[in-house]
């Protein structure tokens, strides 16, 4: 099977990236915007069609390097690229494409300029003195925005200038210079200054309100509202017209012994009052108009349908009443009877009551109709911030939107909607995490930046220079991640022109050094807490690393390597981070369960720098090479999983180095049973995965490996006793689950219970464990046993 990003051997490394992968999504990216139902996702899809084509054209004519970190030709590693999914570039530049509205808006504001200048000339503007002098009240006032890195660029310069610094941002226009025709290096203006705190938020109030007006009517909603406003109304008046021709008392249906039921009463048809047959007529003319006004409800069908049948004798009984035969007649009969015996005959309280309670409870506002209430709340607001507080935005309708929105006065907004207003609530991380509004670790990774930009700006004395700092901070964690081989490196931010020009003004002290420490511990608590089944992300860990080089800590960060991109070693900070394990987890339950020698790993001191000039170690990577036991016959993907799944059991995943540098250890001691058995609960839900396509279910249980990883971690942390408890409540827990979980979970609990006990874990089924034991990892070459 060829892998998805990369072609090459099945016995190696990757030589190079793939086209073929492009081709791939772009030919699903057509397939969804052809033929998906949905007229969204088929816009969408047609975005991805361009996107796709770029990436595809641009790798097959060599514009485009994938797997470089510089993949753009004529393009600066910092240049801020759009990039596809699985890390392709484009090759366009987001700095860069047609002209913004508020480019458009200051153009016309300078003399003539050629076509295909203009971007040159507005750069050229803003280091005139007009524009130096706009630059820095826009500095002065925090009244602009920075949607990608290079807009701070020219916002440098003026702060340079401003502060007698004339060589540095000399150097500087030095770098960025040549880009100045395709690249806007200012920023975009606005009247609101810029927010700072170290609240965050999910989204911005702007995208909500947007989300908000999105909202569209609940089909079953409107269908009910319009059977009970419109045609049950309709209904009870055929009732009530056919009850003025029964001859007797109303019928009405009584249970027979033997089952089934007979009617009793008199018989409909028999007697006509004076104007009866207009009154159906207009009736029958009310039903047309109505029937084009509103098409919610399907016509019913006309042989089961009672409304529908009565119309029919309605129409009838109003031109010819004597043509109905006595087989017509009782099947009226039999309706009527019906209708009285549920609803009470017409114009009785007791239809009346029925008749008043669905209308309450049609009555209440619709979702769609509620949101376009709260949008326009949120539309009040600044729409790049957060929201300060949820009372004012949730409080029920008041009696001014009632008026304007057509709403009743006092309408409570529903949960469903309050969900989407929470998304925007400024509150600290534990709290968006606590209240679900932080939905996963990667959700909390798009919003710890918010936060840590204003850390990391905290160095800076100066509060123009410190707001700026934070606000390209901010844009450049928007980049998305390239794909890259050979041990290259993402771009950084000090790689930045303008961030490296202004660096030599920031200066870290304890003060500094004490809040990147108190938000770096806040954050891995929230993400160990909040989401302990999950290994942290890549992204969430360019914060980690970024709040650990802000505290002054000696911590590796290792990111989570792609098995199609394993490049077959590891830099040396995966050594030094397993070292660390080695030296807390040695001797525990974890070495334990997974069969490794720590001592081993403490032994390694063979770092040296490989052919890629980064270095590494040969003695760390053939350990994990044996850990991972043979090859098999599988691809190289498969193969490299099972490696990086061995490096990450050794360098737990970053949870041991960050657990003994922040403290967490006796911090979360009297959590991690609670932590270990969510993982456990967790794991047991995702096994019920077992229907769909087979990637799907193989990533359920690769998940869930990983799951059970933390939890080992857990265990092995935790006070002591907390084992013997969990394994106790595990087995409870096991017990409870679907026989399918059951019987494929019970080995992996039987192999964690050997190794509490210092057994090996692996174990042939027998009388005291009918399941066997089995050493629970992700990646296998082969057949997964818990897919057999």
């Amino acid at each position: 099977m060829q892998p998805p990003h990369l072609s090459g051997s099945t016995t190696s490394a990757p030589a190079g990236a793939n086209p073929g992968y492009a081709l791939g999504q772009l030919a699903r990216a057509l397939t969804a915007s052809e033929s998906h139902p949905d007229a969204g996702v088929r816009d969408r899809a047609a975005r991805k069609v361009e996107t796709w084509t770029r990436v595809f054209q641009g790798m097959l004519a060599g514009s485009l390097r994938v797997g470089s970190r510089v993949p753009v030709a004529g393009a600066p590693a910092w240049a801020t690229l759009e990039v596809a999914t699985g890390g392709f570039a484009t090759g366009a530049l987001l700095a860069g494409g047609p002209l913004r509205p508020h480019e458009v808006e200051l153009l016309a504001r300078l003399p003539a300029v050629p076509l295909g200048a203009e971007r040159a000339a507005l750069n050229a503007y803003f280091l005139s003195e007009d524009g130096l002098a706009e630059l820095r009240r826009m500095l002065a006032g925090g009244r602009y925005r920075v949607t990608v890195p290079e807009e701070g660029a020219l916002l440098a310069v003026a702060w340079l200038v401003g502060h007698g610094r004339a060589d540095e941002a000399r150097a500087l226009l030095e770098e960025i210079g040549p880009h100045f025709p395709q690249l806007r290096f200012y920023p975009v203006p606005d009247d609101r200054p810029l927010a700072a705190g170290t609240l965050a938020h999910l989204q911005d109030v702007g995208t909500t309100a947007a989300q908000l007006r999105a909202v569209r009517p609940n089909a079953r909603v409107e269908r009910q509202k319009e059977a009970v406003g419109v045609w049950q109304p309709l209904y009870d008046r055929v009732v009530a017209l056919f009850a003025e021709t029964v001859d007797g008392p109303l019928p009405t249906l009584h249970p027979e012994a033997e089952g089934g039921y007979r009617v009793a009463g008199g018989w409909p048809c028999q007697q006509y009052p004076d104007g009866w047959a207009d009154r159906a007529r207009a009736l029958l003319d009310d039903y047309r108009r109505l029937r084009a006004e509103h098409q919610l409800c399907k016509g019913p069908d006309s042989r089961r349908d009672g409304f529908a049948v009565l119309r029919g004798y309605l129409a009838r009984c109003a031109s010819a009443p004597k043509a109905l035969t006595g087989r017509d007649v009782g099947r009226v009969r039999m309706i009527l009877a019906g209708v009285v015996t549920r609803r009470g005959a017409p114009g009785s309280e007791r239809a009346a009551a029925l008749s008043a309670f669905h209308a309450r409870q049609v009555a209440a506002p619709g979702r769609h109709e509620l949101a376009r209430v709260l949008a326009d709340r949120l539309a009040r607001l600044p729409g790049e911030e957060g929201l300060p507080a949820l009372d004012e935005a949730l409080a029920p309708v008041g009696a001014d939107e009632a008026g304007r929105f057509g709403v009743a006065a006092g309408a409570v907004v529903p949960p469903t909607l309050g969900r989407k207003v929470r998304r925007a609530l400024d509150a600290p991380l534990s709290v968006l995490v606590a209240e679900a509004i932080i939905p996963s670790a990667e959700a909390l990774a798009r919003v710890v930046p918010q936060i840590t930009a204003q850390v990391r700006a905290a160095g800076v004395t100066d509060p123009e220079l410190r707001r700026l700092y934070a606000a390209v901070y901010a844009a450049f964690r928007r980049r998305r991640s390239l794909l890259l081989l050979n041990l290259q490196s993402q771009v950084k931010l000090e790689e930045l022109p303008w961030v490296r020009a202004v660096n030599a003004f920031r200066a870290d002290g304890d003060d500094t050094r004490r809040r990147a420490r108190v938000v770096l511990e806040e954050l891995v608590t929230a993400a160990v807490t909040g989401f302990p089944q999950q290994i942290l992300p890549n992204k969430l860990l360019q914060e980690v690393r970024a709040l650990v080089d802000g505290a002054g800590l000696d911590v590796p960060v290792v990111d989570e390597v792609a098995a199609d991109i394993f490049m077959g070693t590891f830099s040396e900070k995966f050594v030094r981070a397993a070292q660390l394990a080695a030296g807390r987890l040695e001797g525990t339950l974890y070495e334990w369960y997974y069969g490794v020698s720590f001592a081993r790993v403490r032994a390694i001191n063979d770092v040296k720098k490989s052919r890629w000039g980064t270095p590494t170690s040969a003695t760390f990577v053939a350990l994990c090479n044996e850990l991972a036991g043979p090859g098999g016959s599988g691809n190289f993907v498969a193969r490299n999983g099972t490696v990086i799944e061995q490096e990450q059991i050794l360098t737990t995943h970053n949870l041991s180095p960050l657990f003994g540098a922040l403290g967490l250890m006796e911090e979360l001691g009297p959590q991690l049973e609670a932590l270990a058995l969510r993982c456990f609960d967790w794991i047991g839900r995702r096994l019920r995965q077992t229907k769909g396509h087979w990637k799907t279910r193989l990533q359920a249980v690769k998940n869930a490996a990983y799951a059970w990883r933390q939890m080992v971690f857990f265990l092995a942390v935790a006070p002591e006793g907390t084992v013997e408890s969990f394994l106790a409540r595990a087995a409870e827990r096991l017990a409870r689950q679907p026989e399918p979980v059951r019987v494929r979970l019970a080995p992996a609990l039987a192999g964690l219970v050997r190794a509490a006990r210092g057994l090996p874990v692996e174990a042939p089924a027998s009388p005291e464990e009918p399941s066997g034991a089995r050493r629970f990892l992700g990646w296998t070459t082969g057949k997964h046993w818990l897919l057999g």
